[in-house]
């Protein structure tokens, strides 16, 4: 298999990997605080973090930081992102929760405009439009109940914008150890100092889901840095929006949960605005290249 394919191939098992992940997180939300399975699923995770150091870097890299004041930002967006969506994943249905967590785009394109000066042309705003409209399908307000986890998606989605523009703003300044190391340790500390006073010891099975949750998150971070080696940023990007359908099946076959058609059509516009507004971005700044190695939410 031309190399190519095999990180296109790589980046779609990343993102069908992160997928499982966050239903380990939904699992683990019927027993633990969202703080609790933030802080192990992040602990456990860091048994693959030694995998995901470049050649080129040292541990002691992981504290010198150029531009200390974006990395913590782009921490802190990612820690907020993680807890906004985790309670997310548990109050809502799988594929819905998705839906609006991947309007990241269409905020990333607003918040672009005050805080990088980008002008924002016709197609992408189109995009975010078309971003909204398919949220409205799977959400329908008016005609179903409106949850706490809807907001708290879109705000997930906000921060994790935030989150990618810091990394626009860093661009290569900053070692990929120094970034990861700081949002791991950064999400450990705050997590547990959050989870103490309801601290609950997990039940074993708990245990259990917390660890394939957290070696899926690692090992997907590992697909993902090879998928970039070995093929374009600007091919491998696009497979994210597969966590669509990995949502649906994953919400089917373990949670009982069946998208209808007017969801399904909604999730699909939801998609198709992710993809123009990523084929603009990549024509007009190609940013993938910067910032495809780091995940738009938060470790755990």
């Amino acid at each position: 298999m031309h190399s190519t394919s095999k990180g296109v191939a790589l980046a779609f098992l990343a993102y069908i990997l992160f997928s499982c992940c966050d239903a380990c997180v939904k699992a683990l939300g019927k027993s633990m605080s969202i703080y609790e399975i933030a802080f192990f699923i992040t602990v456990a995770s860091l048994s693959t973090f030694g995998f995901s150091r470049a050649e080129s870097e040292s541990w002691r890299e992981i504290f010198r930081l150029k531009r200390p004041g974006l990395i913590f930002i782009r921490a802190g967006t990612g820690i907020a992102a993680g807890l906004l969506g985790t309670y997310s994943f548990i109050t809502l249905p799988f594929a819905e929760a998705y839906s609006v967590l991947f309007l990241m785009p269409a905020f990333a394109t607003m918040l672009s405009i005050p805080i990088l000066g980008e002008k924002v042309g016709w197609r992408r705003w189109s995009a975010v439009a078309i971003g909204f409209a398919g949220v409205l399908l799977v959400v329908r307000p008016g005609f179903r109940e409106l949850h706490l986890g809807h907001l708290t998606a879109a705000f997930a989605a906000v921060f994790s914008a935030g989150g990618l523009i810091a990394l626009r703003m860093l661009g290569t300044t900053e070692k990929r150890i120094s970034v990861l190391g700081v949002t791991y340790a950064s999400a450990i500390l705050f997590n547990a100092i959050l989870m103490i006073p309801t601290f609950k010891w997990p039940r074993a099975e708990d245990f259990a889901v917390i660890g394939v949750g957290g070696v899926l998150a690692g090992f997907a971070q590992i697909a993902m840095l090879i998928a970039t080696k070995l093929a374009p940023p600007n091919r491998t990007a696009p497979a994210q929006y597969s966590q669509i359908l990995s949502a649906v099946a994953l919400g089917a076959i373990f949670f009982g949960e069946y998208p209808d058609a007017i969801a399904i059509v909604g999730m699909v516009l939801v998609v198709l605005s992710g993809l123009i507004t990523f084929l603009r971005e990549e024509q007009l700044h190609g940013w993938s290249a910067r910032t495809l190695w780091m995940r738009n939410r938060s470790v755990g």
